[in-house]
């Protein structure tokens, strides 16, 4: 049976790209929300997250922050697994993904591209081969001047990459950002973060390991948001079936 797949905001920016993904996927648009403009054509729009659950096999959800705990509620509720790429979670947002995630399969990513995958597991690895005494970690990324969070879900899962490489957390290793004015010297283990906004930037990300006697840095670019969008379809293909539980796009693509 083709998998049917709903999406949460379908006249979005990523809603427009998935509902383009999904066909090309051999599945089928089981329709999606709205909160303006036309979903498009030959998409059902359904009244609300919760009926896009009861129709959907799989629902993929890339909407906005504040409504988050309240979408992976209604999945669970429903038994409907869900795709989350919604970024600027707070810690309690994630508790609550993750408390969901004990009723159904759960996909949650800060990013769904593959490429980006692959360099969060390479950060792993090298902050794990770099001792933090010696080498500071800074993590610089970019975006279109709409994105409303900073840094990016991507840059913090960077951080969290390589706090797991040191063998500890991000909030233990400590995030510096925004600096401005005397800030005092940085601090040894920490971990940095800059943050540029302007033009219409999809997505760039740069990880440097910056000791006394060298630098190195690793960086990928986004240029086409569909990229995004395949990678969720992706996931929503891979998630029917599934048990319940929190898994992220390594799961996915099988690192």
């Amino acid at each position: 049976m083709t998998i049917r797949i709903g999406i949460a905001g379908i006249t979005g920016r990523m809603g427009r790209l998935l509902a383009e993904e999904v066909p090309a996927a051999g599945a089928a648009l089981a329709g999606g929300t709205l909160r303006s403009g036309a979903a498009p054509a030959g998409a059902a729009v359904l009244p609300d997250f919760g009926a896009l659950c009861g129709a959907s096999d799989v629902v993929i959800d890339f909407t906005h922050a504040h409504v988050a705990r309240t979408h992976v509620q209604a999945a669970a509720d429903s038994g409907t697994p869900l795709i989350l790429g919604t970024s600027g979670l707070s810690a309690d947002d994630e508790a609550a993904v993750a408390e969901a995630a004990k009723r159904i399969p759960i996909v949650y990513a800060a990013n769904f591209a593959p490429g980006v995958n692959l360099f969060l597991a390479i950060a792993e690895r090298m902050a794990a081969a770099l001792p933090p005494a010696q080498y500071d970690a800074e993590i610089v990324e970019m975006h279109h001047r709409q994105k409303v969070d900073a840094p990016s879900g991507t840059a913090v899962a960077l951080g969290r990459a390589v706090a797991a490489g040191r063998g500890t957390t991000l909030e233990a290793a400590g995030k510096e950002s925004g600096r401005d004015g005397h800030t005092g010297a940085r601090g040894t283990g920490t971990i940095g973060f800059a943050a540029l906004r302007g033009g219409q930037v999809v997505g760039e990300h740069t990880l440097i390991f910056a000791a006394a006697s060298e630098h190195i840095s690793l960086t990928h670019r986004s240029f086409d948001r569909r990229v995004y969008a395949t990678g969720a379809v992706r996931a929503a293909v891979w998630a029917k079936g599934k048990a319940a539980g929190l898994y992220s796009m390594k799961d996915v693509l099988g690192m």
